[in-house]
This record gives structure tokens, C-alpha cells and sequence, in this order.
């Protein structure tokens, strides 16, 4: 937790944390200053993020210190997409697409039969999953394939 006077030059106080963590095999520190988090979190989104730009913050602490935890523990999300809900599914890196699909429900696990696989900036370039398949911008892909962050998954299955 840093001062607020450390946010913009955080190296002073952080390289020798660092060093500290590597001497216990910890493995990411993540400097933050919770009380200029807290008075930011009180302003409106525009403001928040022309104050962050001024102090040099590229983005929230708690958006770094969420990739963080994921990195540390080897985790990594995929999306499924709806008519009215887009989700996020969290598994491990590289999890196989039928061990992914479990991460949904068991059934879609157990009943595996293939997997429809896009990037989320594919998917976004494309304006929709339909016009993705037509453009040849979605794979099919099989139970082993691993999948990877950012993706838009549809599980096939039959149960």
C-alpha cells in the first residue's frame, strides 16, 4: 500500500519489496495506493479517468491486481455468448475445451462433442457469431484443444 506521493514514481518504494518477495518466492507485488483508490472510486467514470491519466495510472489497481492473481495461479477466462448475457468462465490455462466446458456445467462436459472457438476481437471485427461463420472466422475444435484467454467458446454436447 503506497502513500499517495508514490503512486506516480512507485520504484523507490517498491524495488526493495520486491527483492523482499523474491527472497520468499513470492512471485508479483502490485503497488497500490488504497486511499487514492477509495477517492477515485467516489468520481464519476470520465473524471476517474482523467485523474488516473494524471497521475499516471494506465488503468484501476483492482484491474491489476486481479491479473495478477490470475497469472499467479495460472488461470485464465473464456466467454460464452447469449442472445442477452455474455459471461466469463474462469479455468486453468490451457484446460482442454471438454474440461472447459465442465467449468459451464457438468453435463456440457459429459456430453462433449465439439467446441466453436473465436477470439474476442475476431468476434468484435466480425459484428456477430453468424457473420464470424461466414466469414470462416470461427474453428471448430475438439476436446482436447486448449483453450485460451479472450476466447468465445460454444460448446456442442449431447446428453
Amino acid at each position: 500500500n503506497l502513500d499517495e506521493n508514490d503512486v506516480a514514481n512507485p520504484e523507490r518504494i517498491i524495488a526493495p519489496v520486491r527483492e523482499a518477495a523474491k527472497a520468499h518466492r513470492a512471485s508479483a507485488v502490485v503497488p497500490v495506493s488504497a486511499k487514492l483508490e477509495a477517492e477515485i472510486a467516489e468520481l464519476p467514470p470520465d473524471e476517474a479517468a482523467s485523474f488516473r491519466k494524471d497521475l499516471g495510472l494506465a488503468e484501476p489497481a483492482l484491474d491489476r491486481l486481479i491479473r495478477a492473481t490470475y497469472e499467479l495461479l495460472g488461470l485464465c477466462s473464456f466467454f460464452t455468448v447469449g442472445d442477452d448475457e455474455v459471461r466469463a468462465w474462469t479455468v486453468p490455462c490451457g484446460a482442454p475445451a471438454q474440461q472447459a466446458a465442465g467449468a459451464i456445467h457438468t453435463d456440457l462436459e459429459r456430453g462433449f462433442i465439439r467446441a466453436e472457438v473465436i477470439g474476442w476481437q475476431e468476434l468484435l471485427k466480425a459484428g456477430s457469431e453468424a457473420n464470424a461463420k461466414k466469414l470462416g472466422a470461427m474453428r471448430t475444435e475438439g476436446k482436447s484443444y486448449p483453450v485460451k484467454d479472450g476466447e468465445v467458446v460454444h460448446v456442442l454436447f449431447n446428453v
